[in-house]
């Protein structure tokens, strides 16, 4: 048997949707991207939602419509994909990493508030929150933080369409939500993004920004007639989603609440499996937040009877992983620890135990294959050959 990480959820609908955006000969950014703008901003409860080619270009304009300027400093937690810091970098900002909470794998409130104390009168203009896996961070204590010190906030939501915290969408707290459409996301346009904001102005602005700098989109030429070109009066960016990708996101929107109850079903049963198992920590979910389970990820952790160093966890974690690739079970770690990233480590001059909560993340998570049309089989599959193989390996029965 072979299971995969993920399996985007896709049906004939997407390929009928595809056909009649060929057939109308209008390719390019259109009337599906608007539509599938609206059935978002309507979902997530925002003002407006500007579709982008990924989440990385998303939060690239996010922070540049948000005021963020080179020189500037934004906080990232440490563990997140690259994608969120080299935003930032992209903005010509410095990304400070900080670190996670241990239990819930999200950037940790006191840690950003430590930064900015000690600080003093630095060049943090911005933070951004990430929601990750499909957990919304903590951002009450986020937006005070933000608030005391006047932060742009940008939240990385690329993992967490559908993820609440205190019945409020993750992406509509600050300044700009990002969210990714990638094909290992819940939803999927092969690549794409989206941004959704409350403020006009911002929207505006990612409009003009992600269309070469113009406010005059090509279909609105088009429809207008004439034959001059628009006025360019800022430096932009080609970062349109195109009409073909809208129509599959309309399609995707449609699947999404039964998407999101699977992945939500097939979390619990892991859970029941994997609870109480003392080398495993399991999904957090702090009161008041739903998680949609963009990924089910778990972290090695020392049995009470033994003790382990990071290192050693370390193989032990990747041997478990190239075990259950051999029996055709796909896993991958959670994701990284940025700041220990050759890029950021040399520019920065990071060391790895700077943010040591993130280095276990990074070190020690392990994501397990969940997709909305996994089987009882599949799955009961993957749990016995998991906790077959690390008994193996920490010697028990």
């Amino acid at each position: 048997m072979r299971v995969p990480v993920i399996k985007p959820y896709l049906d004939n609908k997407e390929t009928e949707a595809v056909a009649s955006v060929l057939e109308s000969g209008w390719l390019v950014q259109g009337p599906w991207v608007a539509e599938f703008e609206k059935m978002v901003a309507d979902f997530t409860q925002a003002r407006f939602a500007r579709a982008t080619t990924s989440c990385t270009t998303a939060l690239h304009l996010a922070l540049l419509a948000s005021g963020i300027q080179p020189g500037d400093e934004v906080i990232v937690p440490s563990f997140t994909y690259i994608a969120s810091a080299n935003a930032v970098e992209y903005a010509g900002a410095r990304p400070v990493f900080v670190d996670i909470n241990p239990d819930t794998f999200n950037i940790d409130p006191d840690k950003v508030a430590g930064y900015l104390e000690k600080a003093g009168k630095s060049r943090v203009r911005g933070v951004m929150p990430v929601h990750l896996f499909g957990l919304a961070a903590d951002m009450n204590p986020v937006m005070e933080i933000a608030r005391q010190y006047n932060l742009r906030v940008v939240e990385d939501a690329a993992c967490a369409l559908g993820a609440l915290y205190h019945g409020k969408h993750a992406g509509t707290f600050g300044d700009a939500g990002c969210f990714s459409f990638h094909p290992r996301k819940s939803i999927t346009t092969g690549e794409g993004g989206m941004v959704v904001t409350d403020n006009e102005a911002v929207a505006s602005r990612i409009e003009s920004l992600r269309n070469h700098g113009t406010t005059v989109s090509d279909l609105t030429r088009h429809q207008a007639g004439g034959f001059l070109l628009p006025e360019f009066n800022i430096l932009g960016y080609n970062y349109r989603m195109t009409d073909l990708q809208g129509a599959i996101g309309i399609e995707q929107m449609k699947k999404l609440g039964y998407i999101i109850g699977e992945r939500t079903r097939r979390a619990q049963i892991y859970n029941e499996h994997l609870e109480g198992q003392e080398y495993f920590q399991i999904p957090s979910i702090p009161e008041g937040c739903k998680h949609v389970y963009q990924s089910y990820v778990i972290q090695l952790r020392n049995p009470s009877a033994k003790s382990i160093s990071l290192d050693e966890l370390n193989k032990i974690r990747n041997t478990i992983m190239f075990k259950l690739e051999e029996k055709g079970i796909a896993t991958r770690q959670g994701t990284h620890a940025v700041h220990t990233l050759g890029y950021y480590r040399q520019k920065y001059c990071l060391q790895d135990n700077d943010c040591p909560a993130s280095l276990a993340a990074d070190r020690l998570s392990i994501t397990l294959p969940l997709y909305a049309q996994m089987t009882d089989e599949e799955q009961e599959y993957v749990i016995d050959n998991l906790l077959k193989v690390t008994r193996e390996h920490f010697g028990m029965n």
